[in-house]
C-alpha cells in the first residue's frame, strides 16, 4: 500500500469513527521542516469544535506511530480563531516525511531529527552577503548565476544632504565627503543605516561571544560558509560582521569637522534653530538615495544620487558600542584593526559625550527615518560594550549612574531599545565587574525570559509574544526576544526557556495563522515575496526571488 494511501485511509477512519464533525482544514499547522527530537513538537488546529478532537503521527510509510487528543485553548484574541493544540513531544524516534491528522486535517511532512533545520544558519548568514554594497555578489557564493549581480554603489563617496526638507527646513550640508564604500544594504531599499546595521552586526559578533563564553566550538569555522574569504584563518561568520564593520568606521565624521544641526529638538516642524557643533567622531546616520527608488531596482542600476544625512547621537553611541565590541573580539585575531576599532568607539564615545542631544529629525523622502527621541539606552549600551573591553573606571561610572544598569530589562532588544545589549554583555562576556553584580544582571534576563515565556500560554499559537498587534518586523522581534530565551536557557539550564525557542522556530517555519514558513527556501509553503529591489521575481520575471533563508519580517 503507497504511503499517500495509508494517510488517506487513516483520516477516512478517523472521519468514520463518529463523535466530532468533520474540520476539513487544508493542513494542522506546524513547524514544516523538522522537530530537534529531543525538544517540543507543537501543532495548533483551528476548528470550531469545543470538545478535544482525537489526532495521529504517521510515518513516511503511513504506519501509525503515536495517537492523542487535542488540548483545546479556544478563542484566540490575536488571529480571531477558535484553537486546538496538539502535543507530541513524548515521541522521539528519528525520521523523514511524518505528518500529523487530525480527521480531515492534514499537515505537510516534516522530519525528527538531532539537526532539524540542516543548512539553515549557513543560509541565514549567507543573507548578509547577497546585500553587501561595493562589491559584486558571485554565483559561486550566491547559490547560483540566479543571484548574481554586479557591484552596487561601488567605490561610494558621498557629502551632507542639502535643500529644503518636508518640513521647508534648509539644511545646510557639510563641508567634507567620505568615502563609503561596503557595508550591509538595508532590508529592501539602498539605504545603509547605521543603527540598523549596529544591532544586526552585534548580534552576530554577540553570537560569536556567546559561543566562546559558554565553551562552545564557534559555529562558522572558517571555510564552512560560502564567503570571499574564506580559507583566511578567521571564522566565517567574524568575515562578514568585519564587511559591515569597515563601513560603520567610515561614517565616522573627521576630526575638525563641523556640523550645522538642530540640538534637543525631538520632533520634525517648520521653524527648526540651527546650531554650529564639533562633529568630530560623530557617526552620520546613514547614506541612501536622494529620492526613493520604486520597486524593482536592482543596486547596480540604481541612479539615483547618493547622499550621506547629518551625524546624530544614536548613530554616534551605535558606532561607540559595536567598534568596542569589535575592539575585544579582534584583539587577538588582528591587533591593528582591534586598535582601529577601539580609537573610534572612544572617539565616539566622547563626541556622543559632548553632543548628547542631538536627535534624527532630517525628514527627507527617500530613505527609512529611523528616529528615537530616548538614547539613554544608547549611552547604557556604549558605555557597557567599553567597559567590558576596557574596565576603563570612566565607563564604570557611567554604568552605575544609568537606571537601565539600576532596573531589570524593560524591554527585549530592537534598534530603538538596545539597553538589553548593554546588559547582555555584561552578564556574558568576562568583565571587571564581581562576580555577584554579574549574577544580577544574569537573573534580571532571566526574569525577562520568564515573562516571555510565560506569553505562551495567553498565544494560541503558544508563541512567547502575546501581543495583538503585529507591527512591521514582528517576526524579528519575536526572534530578539528568542536570543534572551535561549541565554536564560545558557544560564539555568531550565528546559522552559529551550523550549520557547523551539516555539518561535516553529512558528516561522508554520506553525502560525497563514500555514506558512515565513523562511525563503524552508517548508513546503515558504514566503516568495519580499519587499526587495532585487528578489522581486513577481515584479520582474527577469529577476529572482529571495535565496533561501531570508527572513520575512513580519
Amino acid at each position: 500500500m503507497q504511503p499517500k494511501v495509508r494517510v488517506v485511509l487513516a483520516a477516512l477512519l478517523f472521519l468514520l469513527a463518529g463523535g466530532d464533525d468533520a474540520i476539513c482544514e487544508v493542513n494542522a499547522r506546524l513547524n514544516q521542516v523538522g522537530f530537534p527530537a529531543h525538544g517540543a513538537k507543537r501543532a495548533v488546529i483551528a476548528a470550531p469544535q469545543t470538545a478535544p478532537i482525537h489526532w495521529t503521527l504517521v510515518d513516511g510509510s503511513g504506519d501509525v506511530r503515536a495517537a492523542g487528543r487535542t488540548n483545546v485553548f479556544g478563542h484566540d484574541p490575536a488571529s480571531g480563531e477558535h484553537l486546538h493544540r496538539v502535543d507530541f513531544s513524548d515521541f522521539e524516534s528519528d525520521g523523514d516525511g511524518y505528518r500529523l491528522i487530525a480527521r480531515c486535517a492534514e499537515s505537510y511532512p516534516f522530519s525528527i531529527g538531532d539537526e532539524p533545520y540542516g543548512r539553515l544558519k549557513y543560509h541565514a548568514l549567507a543573507y548578509f552577503y547577497h546585500n553587501r554594497s561595493g562589491v559584486p555578489i558571485e554565483p559561486r557564493f550566491a547559490g547560483g548565476e540566479a543571484w548574481a549581480r554586479p557591484a552596487g554603489h561601488a567605490r561610494e563617496t558621498a557629502t551632507c544632504r542639502s535643500g529644503i526638507d518636508r518640513h521647508g527646513n534648509r539644511w545646510p550640508g557639510c563641508r567634507y565627503t567620505l568615502d563609503l564604500t561596503g557595508g550591509w544594504y538595508d532590508a529592501g531599499d539602498h539605504g545603509k543605516y547605521v543603527v540598523n546595521g549596529g544591532i544586526a552586526v552585534w548580534t552576530l559578533m554577540n553570537f560569536y561571544e556567546r559561543q566562546r563564553a559558554l565553551d562552545k566550538v564557534p559555529s562558522f569555522a572558517d571555510g564552512t560558509a560560502r564567503l570571499p574569504e574564506a580559507g583566511n584563518g578567521v571564522n566565517d561568520l567574524l568575515d562578514e560582521a568585519r564587511f559591515e564593520l569597515e563601513f560603520l568606521l567610515r561614517m565616522q565624521a573627521p576630526a575638525g569637522a563641523t556640523a550645522r544641526v538642530p540640538v534637543g529638538i525631538k520632533r520634525n516642524r517648520a521653524d527648526l534653530p540651527f546650531t554650529d557643533i564639533d562633529a568630530s567622531g560623530m557617526a552620520h546616520h546613514k547614506i541612501a538615495d536622494e529620492y526613493g527608488t520604486p520597486l524593482p531596482v536592482p543596486p547596480h542600476l540604481d541612479k539615483e544620487r547618493r547622499v550621506l544625512y547629518p551625524v546624530s547621537t544614536a548613530a554616534t553611541l551605535n558606532l561607540a558600542a559595536t567598534a568596542a565590541q569589535c575592539a575585544r573580539i579582534w584583539r587577538e585575531l588582528d591587533p591593528d584593526f582591534a586598535e582601529r576599532c577601539l580609537a573610534a568607539a572612544s572617539r565616539a564615545y566622547d563626541a556622543a559625550r559632548r553632543n548628547p542631544n542631538v536627535y534624527f529629525i532630517a525628514e527627507f523622502s527617500g530613505s527609512g527615518m529611523y528616529e528615537d527621541s530616548d538614547l539613554t539606552d544608547e549611552f547604557f549600551w556604549a558605555a557597557a560594550e567599553l567597559f567590558v573591553t576596557t574596565g576603563d573606571p570612566e565607563y564604570y561610572a557611567a554604568l552605575r549612574g544609568s537606571g537601565h544598569f539600576q532596573a531589570g530589562m524593560r524591554h527585549a532588544p530592537a534598534w530603538p531599545r538596545v539597553a538589553a545589549l548593554g546588559t547582555i554583555s555584561l552578564a556574558l562576556v568576562p568583565n571587571a565587574l564581581t562576580p555577584e553584580a554579574v549574577r544580577t544582571l544574569r537573573r534580571r534576563l532571566v526574569a525577562a525570559a520568564a515573562r516571555y515565556s510565560a506569553e505562551r500560554d495567553e498565544s494560541g499559537y503558544g508563541i512567547p509574544f502575546a501581543s495583538r498587534e503585529y507591527r512591521w518586523g514582528s517576526n524579528g522581534r519575536l526572534l530578539n526576544r528568542a536570543i534572551v530565551l535561549a541565554l536564560a536557557y545558557d544560564f539555568t539550564g531550565h528546559d522552559e526557556y529551550r523550549s520557547a525557542v523551539i516555539d518561535v522556530m516553529d512558528y516561522l517555519l508554520g506553525r502560525n495563522p497563514l500555514g506558512r514558513s515565513f523562511i525563503s527556501g524552508y517548508g513546503e509553503r515558504p514566503f516568495r515575496n519580499p519587499h526587495h529591489r532585487f528578489w522581486a521575481h513577481s515584479l520582474d520575471a527577469s529577476l529572482p526571488p529571495p535565496p533561501p533563508g531570508v527572513l520575512s519580517g513580519g
